[in-house]
């Protein structure tokens, strides 16, 4: 079962079918690793409740995120044991000069403090990993994310971390629009709404990414 199912109504796939999007794109042989926004900030410092973790972080996202760090794990395991390279594009504390938009839109975001900017010990940085601070949703908007990734050879994005209709789908368009292939493991991403993390991944699914569970998206690692 799909985790848009029951939700994008089978008429509305089919017809996604009849145009012919959602065909397989596959993967290549040089992977990488992105682990966005996964700090404590977007799930709370241990695992709660939505309208429980909110209350520490009105930003977190609660167990569902907790759920997805717990699939993050197991890649990110994957991608240490074949010294694959693992990149951590992050939200930097804000300062009074980032208000912009972004303070008007979600004011939420302008206040985060004590441990929620760091990452989550559980898939938290090695020493040789790359760390990507960014301002904007997707992960190459005013970053050197494009240039890394040329100089390691990378052909193909595994993209994980929070959230699924923001900056995971920022990143993954982007992704693809610079013609990299993207796999998307549906429950090691998580969004506060899981209508939202449902149609954006059926959306993905459609057009830019190989979508499946991480249990599948090992597989198709462990057989490079």
């Amino acid at each position: 079962m799909k985790p848009w199912d029951g939700i994008i109504s089978e008429e509305e796939q089919r017809a996604y079918r009849a145009a012919g999007f959602g065909r397989s794109s596959g993967i290549g042989q040089r992977p990488a690793l992105l682990i966005i926004d996964v700090q404590y900030r977007t799930v709370g410092t241990e695992p709660r409740p939505f309208w429980e973790a909110i209350k520490e972080f009105p930003t977190a996202c609660g167990q569902v995120g907790w759920d997805a760090v717990t699939n993050i794990a197991r890649l990110l395991a994957e991608f240490r044991a074949r010294g694959w390279p693992v990149i951590y594009p992050y939200v930097s504390p804000k300062m009074s000069f980032d208000r912009g938009r972004l303070a008007e839109k979600v004011p939420a975001l302008m206040t985060v403090g004590g441990r929620g900017y760091d990452f989550v010990a559980e898939v938290a940085p090695a020493d040789n990993d790359i760390l990507l601070p960014k301002k904007h949703p997707s992960a190459f908007f005013g970053t050197p994310l494009a240039s890394y990734l040329v100089d390691l050879g990378v052909d193909t994005l595994v993209v994980t971390g929070c959230t699924t209709s923001g900056c995971v789908r920022g990143t993954v368009v982007d992704g693809f629009a610079y013609n990299w292939r993207v796999l998307l493991p549906h429950d090691a991403v998580y969004d506060r709404s899981a209508t939202s993390h449902a149609v954006n991944l059926f959306d993905m699914s459609e057009k830019y990414a190989e979508v499946t569970d991480t249990t599948g998206a090992l597989a198709l690692l462990k057989a490079l």
